[in-house]
This record gives structure tokens, C-alpha cells and sequence, in this order.
């Protein structure tokens, strides 16, 4: 069998997979040109499709031969046989993992235009491809779509060598290649036309499966909306280092949250983006910035330095409070997981004005010695079935001296990917600022 293209191999395939419609099904494509066949996958049977990026960790003296690979949320899978044999550090880990994530996070952004990563937990997952010939990045997808909490994963491909699934069959549930020819050189030469697919178009396949399943004309559902107001990228100096962020003040806008992102994360984080977006539609400013250079991180002991963020969060809430949608306005602080304690340290100085805090599956056990000098309002919003945070979070309330609550959203795990969760976080945290800012600007009586 030949294929046209992309899309002729997409139709083919999705013929194929008929057999699971009716499941809680999602559709995600290998970039980049997997992305154009899954979206005739999901056209057909009608449900989402996403990306799912991934980025191999090679052995440093040796990058073809892989030790692990990494994806979205932090996950990392790695084959501890592999990095034991070959002798590899923490740190070189450390370095590596680094700067794949960077490339893992901008490829995301660019490819999603910052929508929320579709959840996999708890679904069946089709991994599509246009077609395998070592299997080396379709495994890392399966570990990952594995780690990510997918319940049955579905591994798709036009075409395929003889005996592909030998490597890989522990990877995946199913497997499903429309032909699987012999002699096989190259997935390119079953394709009449197989021109490489650019980040552009794998962006428009991804509109476009979202306009399928909402209807609207392909406006990205998860990016932040841009209210009249001031919406730009800023530059802070804090010290003898410079900060990058991103600043949207509503005209009129009743305070400024500034975002506190956990270890693994940055500015650019789906999930804090989401929250921000919700924020400013309710007529609330946001600053999503980054803790620490690129160069800082690369230390991983600065991403758990606490007394260092919050060193950093109270430099650049002063100059919030100078700018000119921030003077005079409230201030809160939207932390999460370790920026959580960043922000309860940043707010439990002495003179901090902060109007409001609320941490999302936060770890205030590592600002312990501080939450009694907390004076904002706090809530605490924690997933249902995150155990070990809910433990930590009760702990952090018998500390807190000020009004605080704790917020279990039921059924979420740590990173609220279940359908719904970050939409409760959203909500939660929405309506804790605006009620609480208001009541700091109310007139004394």
C-alpha cells in the first residue's frame, strides 16, 4: 500500500480504529508529522486531539543511545539499568534534562499556542505517528502517556517494519500498523508525498481539532484573553540579575496576582496561564515571571532554596507596586507546589502588604518556621486523591494564624489534570482574590 500523504494514511488508519468508538477516547500526535495523520484519527471518531511532545535523553557521550526520555508536567521516565551502566551523574542528569525541557517546553507552546494539555488520565490513548522505523520516540510517548495516567494505550501507524512490535510490545496495549511491508528502508517511501510537516501546520492541526470538537472558528480555548489594559512582556531587575514576565492589567483592574511557579515549571506553564487567564477576565492583573535565570537553574539546588525565592517574589513585588497599574493596588500571590512556599515565606515578612495568597497543591511544609507570621488571607487548594499534599496542607493550617482554608477538589490528582480540576482551581482562586481584595479596598467605617 502507498499513501498519498499524511492525511490519505490519516483516513485509512482512522477506518482501522473504528472498533473503538464509544470509549472516553483521546487522539495524540508524534510531532511533527504524526500531528496530520492523528487529526483525520480524531476527525473520525469525533474526539480530541493534542500533541504529545517528548524529548529523548541520550547518554552524553553516547545521544543516540537513550537512558530515558522526558515530557510534559515534569514527567520523566528513565531506565535506571541504562544510567547505571553508563555512569551518569545527577548532575549531568541535571544539565541534560534541563536543556530538553526548554526545547520540550517551547516546541509544546509553539505547537498548542499555550493551551492546556489535554488530560490523559484515566482514558484510552491513541498514539498516532506516520509511521515507525526504530519505534525509539514512539516508546518514549507510551512511557510517558503511561506516566501521565492514559488507562489503555493504543499505539497507531500507517506502516511499520516487520516485527515492530517486538521492541516495544510491553510499551503499549494495542497495536495497529496498516501495512508492515518487507523489504523496509524508510517510512518516506510508502508516501507519494511526504514533505516535511512544519511547526505552523502541526499549530493548525491542532486549531483545527479544537474548533471540531467547540465549534468556534480555532481561537486557542486555554490561551489568556488579551483585556484592554496593558498586556506585555517585562524585564525586572532584581539585584544583580534581571527577571523575565509577562504583565496583563486590566483597565480598572481591582489588584495584581503574581504568579510563583514550582520547581520544573516557568513562566509559560499551561496550567498557570489557564488560571491567569480566568483571573483576567474577572478584571484582575497577573504577572507570570520566572524565579530564576536559565543559568540558576541549571542548579538544582536554587529551585528548592526557598529563602532565595522569596527573596526574589518580595523584590519583584516592589517593583509590581511601582508600576503604573500597580500603585496603590492589592497584591496576591498564586503559588504552586514549592512556589507555594516561596510566596507564604515572600508574604510572611515584615511589611508585606500582600492582600491575598492561595496555593495550588502546595508545599507549605517548606516555609514552616514562617506561616505563623503569615498575615494574608490563605487558601489552600489541594486534589482529592494527593494524599501526601493533603497531609502536608492540614499540617500547614495548624500553623497559619491567619484566615485560611483548605479547598479539596474531589477526584484531582497533584497537577489537576482530570476533566474539570484546573477549572475548579481556577474558579477557587478567582473568587478568594476578588473577595478579599475588595474587602482590603472597603472604607473603614
Amino acid at each position: 500500500m502507498r499513501f498519498a500523504d499524511r492525511a490519505d494514511a490519516g483516513q485509512r488508519l482512522a477506518q482501522r480504529l473504528a472498533y473503538l468508538r464509544g470509549q472516553d477516547l483521546v487522539v495524540v500526535g508524534l510531532p511533527r508529522g504524526g500531528v496530520p495523520v492523528a487529526l483525520q484519527v480524531a476527525e473520525a471518531l469525533g474526539v480530541p486531539l493534542d500533541v504529545i511532545v517528548v524529548r529523548k535523553l541520550g547518554i552524553p557521550f553516547q545521544p543516540e543511545l537513550a537512558m530515558g526520555a522526558i515530557g510534559e508536567d515534569g514527567v520523566r521516565v528513565l531506565n535506571q539499568e541504562v544510567v547505571a551502566i553508563a555512569d551518569v551523574s545527577l548532575e549531568e542528569l541535571a544539565i541534560l534534562e534541563r536543556r530538553e525541557r526548554t526545547e520540550l517546553e517551547r516546541r509544546a507552546r509553539r505547537f498548542r499556542r499555550d493551551r492546556p494539555r489535554i488530560s490523559l488520565r484515566g482514558r484510552t490513548v491513541i498514539i498516532v505517528d506516520d509511521g515507525i522505523a526504530t519505534g525509539s520516540t514512539a516508546r518514549a510517548a507510551c512511557q510517558v502517556a503511561r506516566a501521565q495516567g492514559a488507562r489503555h494505550i493504543v499505539l497507531a501507524v500507517p506502516v511499520a517494519p516487520p516485527g515492530w512490535t517486538k521492541r516495544i510490545h510491553r510499551d503499549a496495549d494495542e497495536f495497529v500498523a496498516l501495512e508492515t511491508p518487507e523489504p523496509f528502508f524508510a517510512v518516506g517511501q510508502f508516501y507519494a508525498d511526504f514533505s516535511a510537516t512544519t511547526d505552523e501546520e502541526v499549530a493548525a492541526c491542532l486549531d483545527r481539532g479544537a474548533a471540531d470538537l467547540t465549534g468556534d472558528t480555532g481561537v486557542d480555548v486555554g490561551a489568556i484573553d488579551d483585556p484592554p489594559g496593558r498586556d506585555e512582556e517585562v524585564a525586572m531587575a532584581v539585584g544583580s540579575v534581571h527577571l523575565t514576565g509577562h504583565l496583563t492589567v486590566p483597565d480598572g483592574a481591582a489588584g495584581i496576582v503574581a504568579f510563583v511557579h514550582g520547581s520544573g515549571s516557568s513562566r509559560h506553564s499551561p496550567r498557570n496561564r489557564f488560571v491567569a487567564g480566568v483571573l483576567n477576565r474577572a478584571g484582575l492583573g497577573t504577572l507570570l515571571f520566572d524565579l530564576l535565570t536559565e543559568d540558576e537553574e541549571l542548579d538544582r539546588a536554587n529551585v528548592f532554596d526557598i529563602r532565595l525565592l522569596a527573596g526574589r517574589l518580595r523584590e519583584v513585588t516592589r517593583w509590581l507596586a511601582d508600576q503604573p497599574g500597580g500603585r496603590g493596588a492589592c497584591i496576591g500571590y498564586f503559588g504552586a507546589s514549592t512556589g507555594a512556599a516561596a510566596a507564604l515565606w515572600a508574604a510572611a515578612e515584615p511589611g508585606a502588604q500582600i492582600s491575598a495568597v492561595v496555593s495550588r497543591g502546595g508545599r507549605p511544609d517548606l516555609a514552616a518556621s514562617h506561616l505563623g507570621a503569615v498575615a494574608a488571607p490563605t487558601l489552600l487548594i489541594v486534589g482529592g486523591h494527593d494524599d501526601a499534599v493533603i497531609g502536608l496542607n492540614r499540617k500547614a493550617q495548624s500553623l497559619l494564624r491567619c484566615d485560611n482554608h483548605l479547598a479539596i477538589v474531589p477526584g484531582a490528582t497533584h497537577l489537576f489534570e482530570e476533566p474539570g480540576a484546573l477549572e475548579a482551581v481556577a474558579g477557587l482562586a478567582r473568587d478568594w482574590f476578588v473577595n478579599h481584595f475588595a474587602r482590603t479596598t472597603e472604607p473603614a467605617n
